[in-house]
């Protein structure tokens, strides 16, 4: 009898497999960052997953880093994403937001007028970033957040929670992973503050708790999960000493805060180190809430890692951007379509509706 494929429970979130599909950067939004009739029908198709988070959404116009992101801050974007969650509950599957602020992995050309590119320090990240404007610019210096910037991000993060929950969503993961905002104050290379948001794990974890703590207040802990890449080196994170003890210690704040869900990343597949499997068995042990681990996964693995009850959901990306029925294709052995790295963020259908579907049909 397979678990990955059984019914599961967020909470008291009915889920019918434990299946989730991963937040993945598409870039297809507008230019305006509005959700739109081609992101609706791609969430469709593959909602045949338990859970699906949504790719990066800006929670405010400064959070915006890459072109053609969504955003959550205005009333007109909650109203374009209503289509979205209407057409994945049409499906049965339930939908979380994912708030991504880009900090400094940011340029200004990608940014609205009156925006600003902020981080907990003045660090520039190494290397560019593509605009659609002029192409490829390097990662500006971005402007050190004054006590003011981090209490007005904080509330732009819970009224985003509460805006994603008008447009229909079951809930939101809060992006601290992979080198952005939240996790750029928990890493003491791109935190070299010397007030009460920097220095000492303590300090440089409190923005993200604080955040954390907003949004539950906003729209409850059954809604609110949150995204960690311990190890990970994405955007300018290097490993540090300390990485595992503090990590160690933030399971354990995660669990008094009481969150949904937290979901581990593991880039080992795609080049990263390996997230050793101590680190994921602190956070298996001290966090008591939902573990969600992803990382490289096929079905055979998914169903050994929740058969040996290493997590409680399995969180898959590239094979589901690129296999919007790959749930029946887990279960049934068949051959998947291979993802075109080329259309991961170019605009339009290309390489994200118009992935074959088994037998005749795009379902």
């Amino acid at each position: 009898m397979s678990i990955l494929f059984s019914p599961a429970k967020l909470g008291p979130i009915d889920l019918r497999n434990h299946l989730v599909m991963a937040p993945m950067t598409r870039s297809r939004a507008t230019v305006d960052n509005l959700p739109n009739a081609l992101m609706a029908e791609y969430y469709a198709q593959r909602a045949t997953a338990g859970l699906i988070v949504t790719e990066g959404t800006s929670p405010s116009p400064n959070g915006l880093g890459y072109p053609r992101i969504p955003g959550i801050f205005s009333l007109a974007q909650v109203i374009a994403w209503q289509p979205v969650t209407e057409a994945v509950h049409r499906k049965g599957a339930k939908i979380f937001m994912q708030l991504m602020h880009c900090g400094r992995i940011a340029h200004s050309l990608n940014l609205p007028a009156g925006a600003h590119v902020l981080a907990p320090s003045a660090i520039q990240a190494a290397g560019e970033i593509y605009t659609d404007a002029e192409g490829l610019k390097p990662h500006p210096v971005p402007e050190t957040m004054t006590p003011g910037d981090i209490d007005a991000t904080i509330a732009e993060f819970a009224k985003a929670a509460s805006n994603a929950i008008a447009a229909g969503f079951d809930g939101i993961e809060l992006h601290a992973a992979n080198g952005y905002l939240l996790e750029q104050f928990i890493r003491p290379n791109t935190n070299v503050r010397t007030d009460r948001y920097g220095g000492s794990i303590e300090n440089r974890a409190r923005f993200v708790l604080e955040v954390l703590e907003a949004t539950i207040r906003e729209i409850g802990r059954e809604r609110v999960g949150i995204r960690l890449s311990p190890f990970g080196v994405f955007n300018g994170m290097p490993l540090y000493d300390a990485m595992e003890e503090e990590y160690g210690w933030l399971a354990a704040k995660l669990d008094s805060a009481g969150p949904a869900y937290v979901h581990l990343v593991d880039h080992s597949s795609m080049g990263a180190p390996v997230v050793p499997a101590s680190m994921k068995e602190t956070f298996r042990r001290a966090f008591r809430g939902v573990l969600i681990l992803s990382g490289g996964y096929d079905a055979e693995r998914a169903e050994r890692d929740l058969a040996e009850g290493k997590c409680d959901l399995i969180a898959v990306g590239r094979p589901f951007l690129a296999n919007p029925d790959l749930v029946e294709r887990w279960k049934t052995g068949a051959p998947l379509n291979e993802p075109d790295m080329s259309s991961f963020y170019a605009p339009g259908p290309e390489g994200y509706t118009d992935y074959p579907f088994l037998g005749a049909g795009k379902g």
